[in-house]
């Protein structure tokens, strides 16, 4: 059987080369454009930053950030979290925005999806930048195990929790991978 042929009759093969190709992309638009910028990467941990300190005073708490950092959190006016590069959730928007792409699907409502699963994420780590906060002021000797595998159990189960969502929507419409 020709490759052709296979990638329109075979929907598994089909989706993990979408998937293969998306990543491809990934990779380099971020490792030869956005990433040696930084300027994203730097708006978006700002931007969680600043939403997580936001958060935390809406509630009750003294945060906000530090002055010459925009993207550290700060309690009390001692600094609590750093928000760096790796960790302001680009590479998880991507990783999902990557799948929902590469699987079958009506267009408008994988942009509609990605969108609304992009907001989750981005709010889900917001939410953990200011736990993280209050971890580092109340428990400071949970912060590293929380934040190097609590959360990203958290963040990772909830995309894996959003692709069912995602399954669901477009079993009816499109060839299962099966």
């Amino acid at each position: 059987m020709n490759i052709p042929a296979l990638l329109r009759t075979h929907p598994r093969v089909r989706f993990l080369g979408a998937a293969a190709g998306l990543y491809l992309l990934w990779w380099l638009g971020y490792e030869q454009v956005l990433g040696p910028d930084k300027r994203l990467d730097h708006l978006l941990s700002s931007q969680v930053a600043h939403a997580a300190a936001a958060g935390l005073q809406t509630v009750g708490f003294a945060a906000g950030l530090a002055p010459n950092a925009p993207t550290t959190v700060t309690m009390q006016g001692l600094p609590a979290v750093l928000v760096g590069d790796p960790c302001n959730g680009l590479a998880l928007y991507a990783l999902f925005a990557g799948f929902v792409l590469a699987y079958p699907g009506a267009g408008r409502r994988k942009v509609w999806f990605i969108l609304l699963g992009v907001l989750a994420i981005y709010l889900l780590n917001v939410l953990r930048v200011a736990a993280l906060a209050l971890n580092h002021t109340y428990w400071y000797h949970t912060v590293d195990f929380n934040h190097h595998y609590t959360f990203t159990f958290v963040a990772y189960g909830a995309i894996i929790g959003l692709w069912p969502l995602w399954l669901r929507r477009v079993t009816a419409e499109q060839p299962s991978l099966a």
